[in-house]
Order: C-alpha cells, then sequence, then structure tokens
C-alpha cells in the first residue's frame, strides 16, 4: 500500500470518527548485519520492520493507536481506537497539530541506495578479518568482524498540511581483533560508516590490530589529581551518558542542573557545543523533527555559554520559548520525546602532539567501561574504569590499564583546556550523532595503583 492510498483510508476514516486534529506517522526500517568469528559466518540476520502511529486531538488529549498491519480494515480502525486512548490520559495540555508554514532547508545526502546484498556485506567482512590476522601475527581466537547495512524511512502527514517524508541510510564496518603475547590478551575496535563499496577493509583492520597491539603489556597507572586528555571517541562516550542534561523535558522535571541557566557561563570559553541536522559528514540529516516543526542548526553552548536547552513543542510552549525542533520518536509507536541531531563538540586547530605539549605528568584515556553505571546525569559525578596511555614531559608514554577517572560533569565542562583538530564522529543511535575532537581537562582525579 502506497502512501496515497494510507491518507485517504485515514482521512475517510478519521472523519467518519469527528476527529478534525489528526496526525499519521510513518517509520519504515530494513537492515542486514553479519558478524564473522575467526573465519566463519558466526551471526547473519535481515529484517524489515514498518509501523504507523495515527495520533488525535480531543478535548485537551492527544490520542495514540499504532499498527504493523497494512490492510484496509487495520488502518481505518486507527482513529476509533486513538479516541478510546485518549479517554484513558489525564494530561490536559496537548496542542493542536504543526501547521504548514515553515521554511524546510533539504538535506545534502545523496538519494538512498538500497541494501547491499548478504554476499556483499559478507565478503567485505571477510576481507577485513583476513586483514587483521595478516597485520600482526599476534592476532589470535576471538576475532571478530561485523558488516551490514541500514535504511530507514520516515514519512509525516497531518491534518493541518503537514506531507514530508525523509530517508537515510548507512553501511557500517565494524573491526574486532584480538591480539595475544604470552598469557596475555588485549582487543581492539574500530569501525567505518558510509556507503559500503568506498569502505577500506583492509585499513580498517589494520587500525584496530594496531590498537589492540598497543595495549599489550600495559602497567597500572599511578594515582592522583592530574591533567586528562579524552580521545574524541571517549569525549563521545561521556556525552552520551550526560545527554539528558541538555534537554529541556528533564530540566522541567528537576532532572537536570542546568535548568534556568540559560545565557549563563557554564564551561570554559573553548567549549562550544553544535546541534547540527545536516551536518555533512553525519549519515543521518534531517529537515523536520517528528512534529513536523523545521530543524535548523544552532549552539547549544557558544564559547561556554548556555545558549539553549533542546525543546520540542511541548516543552518549548511550557517554557514561553520556539521550539528548537528536537522533537523525536525512538520508534513509530513512541510518543513524542527530545533528541539531538549531529550533537558535537567544536574541534580546535592545535595538532595532538601540541595539545599534550606541556602536560608533566597525566594520562591519555582512551576507553570507558561501565560509563552508564558509574555515571549520575542528575548530578553529574561519575567513576569510571579506563585504560589509555601516560603523558610524560609534553610526550605520550605507554599503555596503562586498570585506573578510575572520577570528577563531574559540570565541572568537567569548565575545566577543558582545549581541543586538537582530529575530530571523531560516533556511531549513529536513531536520529543522534555525537562528535568530538581530544580534549584536555583539569582537576580530575585518577586511582590507580
Amino acid at each position: 500500500m502506497n502512501q496515497n492510498e494510507m491518507k485517504q483510508i485515514i482521512s475517510d476514516a478519521a472523519a467518519k470518527a469527528g476527529i478534525n486534529e489528526y496526525e499519521l506517522y510513518f517509520e519504515e526500517a530494513q537492515g542486514t548485519d553479519v558478524t564473522i568469528f575467526e573465519r566463519e559466518v558466526k551471526e547473519f540476520s535481515s529484517e524489515e520492520v514498518a509501523g504507523v502511529c495515527f495520533r488525535c486531538l480531543t478535548g485537551n488529549n492527544i490520542g495514540y493507536a499504532s499498527t504493523e498491519l497494512f490492510t484496509e480494515d487495520e488502518l481505518a480502525a486507527l482513529p476509533a481506537r486513538a479516541l478510546e486512548n485518549a479517554k484513558l490520559i489525564e494530561s490536559g495540555d496537548a496542542q493542536p497539530f504543526y501547521k504548514a508554514g515553515d521554511t524546510y532547508r533539504p538535506v545534502v545526502l545523496q538519494s538512498r541506495s538500497p541494501l547491499a546484498s548478504s554476499s556483499d556485506y559478507i565478503h567485505t567482512a571477510m576481507e577485513a578479518q583476513e586483514a587483521a590476522y595478516a597485520a600482526d601475527d599476534r592476532i589470535t581466537t576471538g576475532t571478530e568482524t561485523s558488516c551490514g547495512g541500514v535504511r530507514k524511512k520516515i514519512w509525516l502527514f497531518n491534518s493541518n498540511g503537514l506531507d514530508f517524508s525523509a530517508d537515510y541510510g548507512y553501511d557500517v564496518l565494524v573491526s574486532g581483533p584480538v591480539a595475544r603475547d604470552g598469557e596475555e590478551s588485549t582487543d581492539g575496535m574500530t569501525f567505518a560508516y558510509g556507503k559500503l563499496s568506498e569502505l577500506d577493509a583492509k585499513n580498517i583492520a589494520k587500525t584496530a590490530v594496531s590498537r589492540a597491539v598497543s595495549k599489550l603489556h600495559a602497567k597500572q597507572q599511578t594515582s592522583g589529581q592530574m591533567p586528562v586528555v579524552f580521545s574524541g571517541e571517549q569525549m563521545c562516550t561521556i556525552l552520551s551518558a550526560f545527554l539528558s542534561v541538555f534537554s529541556a523535558d528533564a530540566a522541567q522535571k528537576g532532572l537536570s542542573l542546568l535548568s534556568g541557566k540559560e545565557n549563563e557561563t557554564i564551561a570554559s570559553p573553548c567549549v562550544t557545543l553544535i546541534d547540527d541536522p545536516f551536518y555533512k559528514d553525519s549519515p543521518v540529516q534531517m529537515s523536520f523533527d517528528a512534529e513536523g516543526v523545521a530543524t535548523f542548526t544552532k549552539p547549544v553552548i557558544e564559547n561556554g555559554v548556555l545558549k539553549t536547552l533542546l525543546h520540542n513543542r511541548k516543552t518549548a510552549q511550557k517554557a514561553g520559548v520556539a521550539s528548537t525542533a528536537n522533537g523525536a520518536k525512538h520508534s513509530y509507536a513512541d510518543a513524542v520525546s527530545i533528541s539531538p541531531y549531529c550533537f558535537y563538540l567544536q574541534p580546535g586547530d592545535a595538532s595532538f602532539d601540541t595539545l599534550i605539549d606541556g602536560i608533566e605528568s597525566g594520562v591519555y584515556i582512551t576507553a570507558l567501561k561501565g560509563l552508564h553505571a558509574g555515571a549520575n546525569a542528575i548530578t553529574g559525578d561519575f567513576s569510571i574504569d579506563s585504560e589509555g596511555f601516560t603523558i610524560e614531559n609534553g610526550k605520550l608514554g605507554g599503555a596503562v590499564r586498570s585506573f578510575t577517572v572520577a570528577g563531574n560533569f559540570f565541572d568537567l565542562l569548565k575545566n577543558i583546556r582545549g581541543f586538537d583538530n582530529a575530530f571523531y564522529l560516533d556511531y549513529p543511535s536513531g536520529v543522534t550523532v555525537l562528535g568530538s575532537a581530544d580534549a584536555l581537562v583539569d582537576g580530575l582525579t585518577i586511582a590507580g595503583k
């Protein structure tokens, strides 16, 4: 069934039920994933899921109904089901659905291509697996490689004139070699995403092998308070654990210490945090949010000053501001929440060597383990098991392991002294892609030997 047919069925059923204000949100996702363990296919999956959610305004409440069955009878039943569900909701603060009239910036991505064939994903994974073994004779049992693709389509239609669709997709290759020397073993992981034909399997594998091998014979890190450089990858990990503090919904519920701090200095002057739905290297770009509001690029923190929290229409109405177009649905059937798009800390101009120059004794953190269990997004406190390398007399030293880095996220923002130019984009989670360069931070406590 195509979109026009769905639209007609829903419109007729809504009119029959006496519903004037309504919205239809459709989502279709396709995915393929293959995992190679040593030199054999360990796992293979391929799926296609589609669903539609109908929302309607009745009185001061919003009713929901959803389905994955695209028969005429099932779609026609959605409006009546949504009306019944609205009777169970007592929010009383519903808004009319968004009206047409915004100017929508087009995304710069090319139209998505279909998923590659299963054999192509398997071939690429096998190529990377063999490249990992060939790169170093210490690569051994436990080495895995996975390859796959994601394709997603979203369509939003409502009774107030909105009718938009978006699609995005990417392929990804993940190399996870295990290195062994004597009784000691370490692992490394590197991924890259884009078009399958453009992924360099051999180079990705070699990078992952280098990571694994570099951690062999790691020593214990000494304890103390010292400068810490977080890799861009681990700055993204930290951002992910504290993402909710930038949500206006969390702030309005008393779950974010940034509540009411707009236009106040909350970070070092070198910190600028951008939310960009159109970032050129992001595999996920959106010109409208889950409520149909036109998206736009904006600083959340600019030169250390909090410029805005992230809003959907509900939180914006409560705060008396305009929506920042961050309304999100984590699944077609979910209520509207809040998510950023390409959410990144702006990199600096310096090289990594320049960033660490002058550090007499510090640590470069390249792995954080169990961050979400060791971090409290409400207080900002964290204490996390870590791995990395020493920094001695302005130079990168040997590998260190089994130490804890502890501090507070809000203090960390104030104690960032600079970023290098090695920008890193993390793996997408829904419409959100996090980014950062390596960051130098003062005032953190390291607990080692």
